[in-house]
């Protein structure tokens, strides 16, 4: 509780017979509390990280341009694959572009050390692209429908499928985004358990679809099915030693990244489209509404009803 200076000089009055003493200031210094600064490391990219962004936002500019100019090339009813996997690489060129450029990237602080009076003491200051994890969520859905269609998966096996997908991404999006490493590892845990799960629908159900179909679709099926499995199973290693662990710097993480939408999107996307022209008597055609939009037999028309 503060007193009032006022409350000591009336006191000392009325003791004093109305004369003042002389007060005394003390010389002893005054006690100061200094907060405890916690230690922060910084992980920063450079030039080199940079300019690796800008080298792949290229890539898949110029890949989303040639799938466009391979669906010209076919009937409408043959475009499926390829509108979908344009729309892939697109995504990611867009996804790119931001990282290149600043926008789809954050500072986050994660707490390394506590005290035992829960008083931080070193935090890791690092960025995170998180443009990427949209370009995931969007793009890695879209790849896995191209697969699906191949295989001819049935339409619940398709949507359990992008649904544990969709959750992957997500909890490794918060895993990025965690307060402290326990957090993080927990969302990490949550994201393995959603990828098994995917494992299974495209390894073990999608193989038992494409057992129907001829020959050359089960064999090109099970090549790029497990091209696609391996390459996404280096993903969730990479997090771990990168944003997970920390254990490589952040030049690193973008050009391990890198490489891996590569051959994940424009190189998958290729193979795909070139082997599914050249059985384009086998291929799926999508015709009705995708083709030739809705007839006029049962469409609405307005005024219809006034002649009645």
């Amino acid at each position: 509780m503060m007193i009032p200076d006022d409350v000591f000089e009336q006191v000392l009055g009325a003791t004093s017979g109305g004369r003042h003493r002389p007060t005394h200031t003390s010389t002893l210094p005054i006690p100061t509390v200094t907060p405890d600064i916690p230690k922060v490391y910084h992980q920063l990219s450079t030039d080199v990280g940079h300019k690796t962004l800008w080298v792949v936002c290229v890539l898949m500019g110029l890949s989303s341009l040639g799938f466009y100019a391979m669906a010209m090339r076919v009937p409408v009813q043959k475009r499926l694959f390829h509108i979908i996997t344009a729309f892939i690489t697109t995504i990611a060129f867009l996804s790119y572009y931001a990282m290149a450029t600043g926008t789809g990237v954050s500072l986050h602080t994660t707490v390394l050390k506590e005290s035992k009076l829960h008083v931080i003491t070193e935090v890791v200051k690092r960025q995170v692209y998180w443009a990427r994890y949209i370009d995931w969520c969007l793009t890695t859905p879209l790849l896995l429908l191209d697969l699906s269609l191949l295989a001819g998966l049935s339409g619940a096996s398709i949507l359990v499928l992008i649904f544990s997908d969709v959750v992957m991404i997500l909890t490794g999006l918060f895993a990025a985004f965690s307060r402290n490493e326990g957090q993080g590892w927990g969302w990490y845990a949550f994201a393995c358990i959603a990828f098994l799960n995917i494992v299974y629908q495209l390894g073990y159900k999608g193989r038992y679809a494409v057992a129907n179909k001829d020959n050359k679709t089960k064999v090109f099926f099970g090549a790029i099915s497990l091209f696609t499995l391996v390459l996404w199973t280096i993903y969730p290693i990479v997090w771990g030693v990168a944003d997970g662990a920390r254990k490589v710097n952040v030049d690193s993480e973008i050009i391990a990244y890198a490489v891996l939408d590569v051959l994940a999107k424009p190189v998958f996307g290729f193979w795909l489209l070139l082997t599914h022209d050249s059985m384009a008597r086998t291929s799926p055609s999508v015709g009705g509404f995708w083709a030739h939009g809705l007839s006029t037999e049962g469409a609405l028309r307005v005024g219809d009803g006034e002649e009645a």
